[in-house]
């Protein structure tokens, strides 16, 4: 139900392309962002108390399986701010309710 009732977030799939110097490159494509609901599981966090140092956000959200060329290097808006997807997807099956698939984010800074 957390899926149904979650969080909006759009997620962007990612392509294989060439870039200036001939080499290929994986990398989030602009054109059309899945607009997804999402379950949003805090993971760990570390908040910057002294200038210099690095606030770190890292959450993992639970989105519906059928998302195709999404994976470790796509990128997600959600809560405001952008995300990076720090592991490969995860995929877990189950019944036709309960199969997604469980992305971990980091928060830009």
């Amino acid at each position: 139900m957390q899926r149904r009732r979650g969080l909006k977030a759009k997620v962007w799939k990612t392509a294989v392309t060439t870039d200036r110097r001939g080499n290929t490159v994986t990398a989030a494509i602009e054109d059309g962002p899945y607009e997804v609901k999402v379950a949003v599981i805090p993971q760990r966090s570390a908040r910057a108390e002294v200038p210099g140092q690095q606030q770190i956000n890292v959450i993992r959200i639970l989105v519906d399986p059928n998302l195709p060329d999404v994976n470790l290097w796509s990128r997600v808006e959600l809560l405001g701010s952008t995300w990076d997807v720090v592991t490969p997807p995860a995929y877990h099956h189950g019944s036709r309710r309960t199969r997604h698939w469980g992305l971990d984010l980091r928060e830009r800074p």
